[in-house]
């Protein structure tokens, strides 16, 4: 037993009211059981605890925004220091993969003689088939790749989340009879219309990639990319000794400015419209991006990008908090004649992401773009059900997760009728 992690066990209160789980988690772990279990060193039966809402423990206990979900809520963070629950999570994982204790859980039948397709092997199509092949499904996944993972391998970096980590995860979940369809992309070599045919249900997990533009002046001159695009493909230009300006405050910005700077760029600048503490990136991903040298300029905007044909400056705008009639948040609103300008050799726009329109183009989409889905997550075509961030889910892996895990349990309650 890990000595440290026994020690952070020790500080859970095992509240009743369970406000880690509840009100921070996405996934809903049963939180205060799987550290007791941890106190009481019984490993084997926190890592089952945990089986019951996540196959991804390792990595959500690694990646996750913690500070903001499960610790965020914790009861001993109102007058202290939160109990350190990813960590506890990561170990009881990492654990588990090790024993290879998921080839010890129970299978039910409940699926038996069902075949469902999953399209797409990111956090959501994976936790869809483990949830359903536990539940005696015939699952396979397609995957455009040659490896799956989706985000967790083309997205996240290799310093933040050890791909060793992310394969055996998938190794423990292909146990359980799940098969893999490699290189096969909807719109190219995977047909939605035959998989129809072919299968009793498909869930599709395949994200929203493309990043969203914010329309302005210059943003079309060479040099200017896409985070998104850049860690999925890990394509980047050369930034050595270059100044590179980072738009946006999630953890793609996070990780693009990070992957900027390790790649030799001299100065890295994270634009944010925003203040700190509005800011979505996880608390801990800003303060090592700030330890590695990259400068933050809050309640700032990018306006317009000059150059002649390539990046030569930026202008920039600075912005005010104002709470606007019926709005909760802050918005940031320009402050009028406090433009300036920066010299700038490449500008990567992390402002969010969108689906690629000629994939999800036979769907009734909602009001932004993404695939609709009703209470049930079943798209408008028949036997298709969707989660993740092709329905505009928020975009972190454990609601991905758990957007695959939801769409499991009513694809299994809809054949089993």
């Amino acid at each position: 037993m890990n000595e440290e992690i026994h020690k952070f066990s020790e500080e859970c209160l095992n509240c009743i009211v369970k406000p880690c789980s509840k009100k921070g988690c996405p996934l809903e772990n049963d939180i205060p059981t799987f550290i007791k279990l941890v106190k009481e060193n019984k490993i084997d039966e926190a890592y089952f605890t945990l089986l019951n809402t996540s196959i991804l423990g390792s990595i959500c206990g690694r990646i996750c925004p913690h500070t903001k979900q499960c610790m965020g809520s914790c009861i001993r963070g109102i007058k202290g220091k939160s109990v350190n629950i990813g960590e506890i999570e990561a170990y009881i994982s990492d654990y588990g993969l090790e024993k290879n204790l998921i080839n010890k859980i129970e299978k039910k039948n409940i699926l038996n003689g069902k075949k469902v397709a999953v399209i797409g092997g990111g956090p959501a199509g994976l936790t869809c088939s483990y949830f359903l092949a536990k539940n005696g499904a015939d699952v396979t996944i397609y995957e455009k790749y040659k490896d799956l993972g989706g985000i967790l391998i083309h997205g996240i970096p290799e310093f933040r989340l050890e791909k060793s980590i992310v394969k055996k995860t998938i190794e423990a979940i292909l146990t359980l009879g799940i098969k893999v369809e490699y290189e096969k992309e909807l719109g190219r070599n995977l047909s939605l219309e035959i998989l129809t045919k072919e299968y009793d249900a498909i869930f599709l997990g395949i994200g929203a990639n493309i990043s969203s533009k914010m329309n302005i002046k210059g943003e079309e001159l060479d040099g200017v990319y896409s985070g998104n695009e850049l860690l999925e493909k890990n394509n980047h230009p050369n930034y050595i000794g270059k100044s590179v300006a980072i738009i946006g405050g999630g953890n793609v910005a996070m990780d693009t400015a990070r992957t900027v700077k390790r790649l030799g760029a001299e100065n890295v600048y994270v634009i944010y419209r925003r203040s700190r503490e509005q800011m979505p990136a996880e608390d801990k991903e800003v303060e090592d991006a700030k330890k590695e040298g990259i400068e933050f300029l809050f309640q700032n905007n990018i306006v317009s990008i000059l150059g002649n044909n390539k990046v030569e400056k930026i202008e920039c705008i600075k912005t005010e908090l104002v709470k606007k009639e019926g709005e909760n948040r802050l918005s940031p609103i320009n402050i009028k004649g406090s433009n300036y300008f920066m010299n700038m050799d490449y500008v990567i726009m992390a402002v969010g992401s969108k689906p690629e329109e000629k994939i999800i183009k036979d769907f009734e989409k909602n009001k932004w773009g993404y695939i609709l889905v009703d209470e049930n997550m079943r798209t408008s075509i028949k036997k298709v059900y969707a989660g993740g961030d092709i329905i505009g889910e928020k975009a972190t892996v454990a609601w991905a997760a758990r957007s695959g895990r939801n769409a499991a349990y009513n694809i299994i309650n809809d054949l089993s009728k």
